[in-house]
C-alpha cells in the first residue's frame, strides 16, 4: 500500500469543495474536507495533514485566521492559498503568514498540482531536516552525558 499524500481543502462553497476534493482523491491524494475555518482547525487536530489548500474569504475564521492558527499549531503543514477574492495585498499578508503559495481561482489543475508538488517537498525537507538535527542532538547527548540525562532530553523531544 502506498502513502498518499494528506490534503486538508478548506471552502464554503461546498460544490466546489466536493469537486476539487473529487479531482484530487482521483489524482491519489487523501483528502479531508472543511466548509469553514472552525472545521478545518478541528480536522488538522484529527489527522495528520501535509498541506492545506485554503480558501480566503469564509464566514467565521477567514482564511489568514485560519492559516495563522494551523502554521502556530502545526510546524511542519504547508498552506496553499486557493481564492477568487484575492489581491495583491491578501497575498502579501498571506506570504508573511506562512502561506506556501497564493493560486487565484479559477485555477488549472496542471498548476494546482505543480504546486502541491513542491509545497509536499518543502514540508518533507523541513520535516527530515528537523529530524535529522535531533537524531544528531541524541547523538551527542548518548555519548556524554549520564542515562538518566539522556532519557529526560528524549522525553522533552517528545512533547
Amino acid at each position: 500500500m502506498s502513502k498518499k499524500v494528506r490534503l486538508l481543502i478548506v471552502d464554503d462553497e461546498v460544490k466546489f469543495l466536493n469537486s476539487i476534493a473529487q479531482r484530487l482523491e482521483m489524482r491519489n491524494f487523501e483528502v479531508a474536507k472543511a466548509a469553514n475555518g472552525q472545521e478545518a482547525i478541528d480536522a488538522a487536530k484529527q489527522t495528520e495533514i501535509d498541506i492545506a489548500l485554503l480558501d480566503l474569504k469564509m464566514p467565521g475564521l477567514d482564511g489568514c485566521q485560519v492559516l495563522k492558527i494551523l502554521k502556530e499549531e502545526h510546524a511542519f503543514l504547508e498552506v496553499i492559498i486557493l481564492t477568487g477574492h484575492g489581491s495583491l495585498d491578501f497575498a502579501t499578508e498571506c506570504k508573511e503568514l506562512g502561506a506556501f503559495s497564493y493560486l487565484p481561482k479559477p485555477y488549472e489543475l496542471d498548476d494546482l498540482l505543480e504546486i502541491l508538488k513542491d509545497a509536499y517537498m518543502k514540508r518533507f525537507r523541513k520535516k527530515y531536516a528537523s529530524d535529522f538535527a535531533m537524531l544528531a542532538r541524541l547523538d551527542n547527548l548518548e555519548t556524554a552525558s549520564h542515562p538518566l540525562e539522556v532519557l529526560k532530553e528524549m522525553l522533552a523531544l517528545e512533547s
